[in-house]
C-alpha cells in the first residue's frame, strides 16, 4: 500500500504546485475602469421637427372669386406693418355681383313688406273702397229687408219677395266679412315665412358679394413678414387658390415627430432645444404646449406629433424649415451614476463589475435615469468606488478574474 499512498501524495502535490504557479503566473486583463460620481444627469430625447407660425400669428389670403391678379405690392421675406396693402384683384366681375345681389335683396325685402302690409299701396286703397261698397251694400240689404218684412204684415209683399231679400242681406253680410278678414289678417303664415326666408337669403348673398369685394384688396392683419407669394402680377387664379402666407416670426412653433417608444415619457411644459442646420452657431429654447392624442404614419416610422412653443424665436427661424428637437425629460441634479457601458444585464437583472483588490467582482444594482452616456445608479454602489468599463484587447471580463486598471 505504501507506493499507492506516494503517488497519490506526489499528484496531489503537483496539483498544488500547478495552482499556485498559475496563479503566479496568470496574466491580467487591461481593463478601462472609472469611478463612481456624482454628477447632475440629464436625459434627453432627440428628433426631427419643422417650424411653423403659431395658429395666431399666420395668415394666409385666398382668391375671393375667379379673377386676375392685378398688383403684387411686397416680395418674399418683407416685413411689413399692419394694414399695409400687399395684393389687389381685378373686382371688376365682384363689382358687378355685389349690384346684382343688392338689386335681389332689395326686391325681396319689399315682397316681405308688401306681403306684411297686405299689398301694394293701390291694392289697398282698392281693398278699403271694396270694404265701403261691401258696407253701403249691406246696409241697403237690411233696409229693403225691413221694408218688405212691413209690407208682408199688411199683405203687400209676398213671403218669396222677403225671402229674396234675406238671401241677398247674406250675401253682402258674407262678401263684406271676407273683405274684413283680408283687410285685418292681409297675409298668410306661410306665405310670409318663405317671403322672410327669401329675404335672408338675399342678404346672404349680398354680404358675400361685399365680403368678396372686400378681399379683392389684401391688408396685412397685423405686423409680419410675407414669406411666400406663389401667384404673380396678371396670372388667372381659380377662387380659393392661394395668393400669400405671412406670419409674426417672432411667435414660431415645431411639430416635432416623436417615435412611439418615446412618447410615454413627454410631459406638456417639459424644456426644449432646437437646432438649425443652416443655422450651426444657433440654439433656440421652448417647452412643449401639446402631446400625442394619437399615433400616426411619418415616413417609414409610427411617431406622435408634439407642437413645441419657441420662447426666443426672434425672426431667426423661417416657416417651414427643418430642425432638430431635443427634448429633456429628466434632470438630476445630483445623481450618483457611472458611465452607460459599465452596466450589464442578464435575465432583465442589471449589474456592474465592481474593481477591488485587483479583481473583478460582480455586483447588482439597481437603476433610475438613463441617457447617452451616463446611468443613474440608485442602490449597489457607493461613491468613490471603481467599476470596469471593458478590456482592451478585446479579452471578455468576469467575476474574479484579475486586471490592470487603465484610466
Amino acid at each position: 500500500m505504501r507506493p499507492r499512498w506516494i503517488w497519490l501524495s506526489a499528484a496531489i502535490g503537483l496539483i498544488v504546485i500547478f495552482y499556485l504557479v498559475r496563479m503566479a503566473t496568470r496574466t491580467h486583463v487591461p481593463v478601462r475602469v472609472a469611478p463612481v460620481v456624482r454628477s447632475v444627469l440629464k436625459s434627453t430625447i432627440p428628433t426631427n421637427g419643422k417650424v411653423e407660425p403659431q395658429q395666431q400669428a399666420n395668415f394666409e389670403a385666398h382668391a375671393p372669386f375667379p379673377g386676375i391678379v392685378k398688383n403684387i405690392y411686397v416680395h418674399a421675406g418683407e416685413q411689413v406693418k399692419k394694414g399695409r396693402l400687399l395684393l389687389t384683384m381685378d373686382d371688376t366681375g365682384a363689382r358687378a355681383r355685389l349690384a346684382t345681389a343688392l338689386a335681389a335683396l332689395r326686391n325681396a325685402q319689399d315682397n316681405y313688406t308688401t306681403l306684411l302690409h297686405g299689398g301694394t299701396q293701390q291694392q289697398r286703397i282698392a281693398l278699403q273702397g271694396d270694404i265701403t261698397k261691401a258696407r253701403l251694400d249691406h246696409t241697403q240689404a237690411q233696409q229693403n229687408l225691413s221694408a218688405l218684412q212691413k209690407l208682408q204684415a199688411t199683405g203687400a209683399a209676398s213671403p218669396s219677395e222677403v225671402a229674396s231679400a234675406k238671401q241677398r242681406l247674406q250675401m253682402d253680410d258674407a262678401s263684406l266679412s271676407v273683405l274684413e278678414q283680408r283687410q285685418s289678417k292681409p297675409y298668410d303664415t306661410a306665405d310670409l315665412n318663405r317671403a322672410k326666408a327669401a329675404v335672408e337669403d338675399a342678404q346672404a348673398g349680398y354680404q358675400a358679394a361685399q365680403q368678396g369685394l372686400s378681399q379683392a384688396n389684401v391688408r396685412a392683419p397685423f405686423a409680419g413678414t410675407v414669406y411666400l407669394i406663389p401667384v404673380s402680377q396678371t396670372e388667372y387664379v381659380q377662387q380659393g387658390d392661394l395668393l400669400l402666407r405671412m406670419a409674426d416670426l417672432s411667435k414660431m412653433q415645431v411639430r416635432a415627430y416623436f417615435d412611439e417608444p418615446e412618447i410615454g415619457k413627454l410631459r406638456v411644459g417639459q424644456p426644449v432645444t432646437i437646432k438649425w442646420d443652416a443655422e450651426r452657431g444657433e440654439l433656440w429654447h421652448g417647452e412643449i404646449t401639446r402631446v400625442p392624442s394619437t399615433i400616426i404614419r411619418y415616413t417609414t416610422r409610427n411617431v406622435g406629433e408634439v407642437l413645441i412653443k419657441i420662447d426666443d424665436a426672434n425672426n431667426h427661424l423661417l416657416p417651414n424649415t427643418n430642425v432638430l428637437v431635443t427634448a429633456l425629460i429628466a434632470n438630476t441634479p445630483d445623481a450618483l451614476n457611472i458611465p452607460r457601458e459599465a452596466l450589464h444585464s442578464e435575465g432583465g437583472q442589471p449589474y456592474v463589475y465592481v474593481v477591488s483588490g485587483g479583481y473583478l467582482h460582480r455586483t447588482p444594482v439597481v437603476v433610475g435615469n438613463i441617457n447617452l452616456t451616463q446611468v443613474q445608479i440608485l442602490k449597489g454602489l457607493k461613491q468613490g468606488q471603481t467599476v470596469a468599463l471593458g478590456s482592451t484587447n478585446g479579452e471578455s471580463i468576469g467575476d474574479g478574474i484579475p486586471i490592470t486598471e487603465v484610466r
